[in-house]
Parts: structure tokens; sequence; C-alpha cells
């Protein structure tokens, strides 16, 4: 079981995991042995909350497809069990980041000196600029 939360996790048969081969650089071991890891997760036929589901649907994400699947390529490592455990936790942050309460922001006023401030410099700033016109004489 993939744990998200205390109250909800997801049972590995829903996660479809394949081996395939690495790209980028590695020597001679890169086009013989399959490391990389290529995880995919339906979200629309898991076991998550509704909640959950419909908050990974609605996300703009480029790792979640127009019909509902995460998918998650995971070659960061050099074996297969670390890339392996590196793709489960991006899957595990993914679906944390969408429980996640953004917090309310509080509106906040300009104190009483910063708005003097301002209109200090605004003035000083106008006084220069008039002083660079013509001179009248």
């Amino acid at each position: 079981m993939l744990q998200i939360s205390n109250q909800v996790a997801i049972p590995y048969t829903e996660i479809e995991i394949q081996a395939i081969r690495a790209q980028g650089a590695g020597g001679q071991n890169v086009n013989k042995v399959s490391t990389a890891i290529h995880l995919r997760f339906n979200i629309q036929e898991s076991s998550l909350p509704d909640l959950y589901k419909e908050k990974l649907l609605a996300l703009k994400d480029h790792r979640i497809s127009k019909e509902g699947i995460i998918i998650i390529k995971a070659q960061r490592y050099r074996n297969q069990e670390n890339n392996k455990e590196d793709a489960f936790n991006r899957l595990r942050d993914l679906i944390k980041k969408t429980s996640a309460i953004p917090k309310k922001r509080k509106t906040t006023k300009p104190t009483k000196g910063s708005m003097e401030k301002r209109l200090v410099i605004k003035t000083k700033r106008g006084r220069l600029k008039t002083l660079r016109g013509k001179i009248d004489e």
C-alpha cells in the first residue's frame, strides 16, 4: 500500500509499473539494462476518495493525460529500485499537493508612514522633472 495520508492509501495493484531503458548518458549499461521506471495510475478507476479524484482531474499538470491517467517517468538513478521508490514518492507528492488547503490571504493596508514617504518621493521626483524643462525669461 502506498500511504498518502493517515486515512488514504493506494494499493499497489492500482499502480501499473513498467521497467524501460533510460535515456541519456550511462555508458554500456544504458543499452542493456532497463533501469528507468514508467508508472501509470488511472485516477478514475482508483480507490481514492472522490474529493481527491476531482482535484487531481482539475489540475493543470503535464503528467496527467486527458483520459485521467497520471504518467510518471523516473530515471534519475542508475538502479531500478531507487527509480521505483522515486516514482512512488513523486506520485505521493502529486496527490498530497491536491489535498493541501491553501492559506487565505489577509488583506493589509499600507502604513501611514509608508504612504507619506511615497508622497514625499513623488513630489521630489516631480520637482526634479519640472527643473529639467525649458526656462522662461
